[in-house]
């Protein structure tokens, strides 16, 4: 644990740090949107300032280089079972970060779009935002392994959170009234 954090701390107290400044975006984008005559505009603009928010600091740390082990993994469950025999901090850590990845667009993009507001259509979009990181992370050459597991550990993590705020989704959100 100590190790992920001389890492990742870097990355966690900029996450902290840059919170006000998401609040203060997301008051001033919920202003704009209310003047405007925007449904539910508190509501978009908290899972707007919120994906981002909730997203970045994860694509930023999973992009940043290393000098662990690179490689590719296509087997799915392969890299999964070499943690059977992992610390529990390790696995702790891998498995703990893939479902965390992409769980804040998870959580929110159905809160935001009645046209994501479905598992299936949150583990598409989730996946596909996987797959294009773990590419990059081979492409760039970044000291990393790309691995199937990951795609589906982080498509799990988006998942499992929509399910979370399924009760807010945007279906409940009143259509826009077309101006005559």
């Amino acid at each position: 644990m100590t190790q992920t954090w001389e890492l990742w701390g870097n990355v966690v107290i900029a996450g902290v740090l840059a919170l006000p400044l998401a609040a203060a975006a997301v008051f001033l984008l919920a202003r704009r949107r209310a003047r405007a005559g925007h449904p539910a505009p508190a509501r978009t603009a908290l899972a707007d300032v919120g994906v981002v928010t909730g997203t970045l600091p994860w694509v930023w740390m999973i992009l940043t280089p290393s000098s662990g082990r690179t490689g590719v993994g296509l087997v799915p469950f392969t890299d999964l079972a070499t943690l059977v025999h992992a610390p529990w901090q390790t696995v702790f850590v891998q498995v703990g970060g893939n479902l965390l990845v992409f769980a804040a667009l998870g959580a929110l993009l159905p809160v935001r779009s009645a046209r994501l507001a479905s598992p299936a259509r949150v583990a598409a979009l989730a996946c596909l935002a996987s797959v294009t990181v773990e590419t990059l992370q081979y492409a760039l050459r970044l000291g990393r392994h790309s691995s199937v597991d990951d795609v589906l550990v982080n498509t799990l993590g988006a998942v499992l959170a929509a399910l979370v705020t399924r009760r807010w989704w945007a279906g409940r959100i009143p259509a826009r009234p077309v101006p005559r």
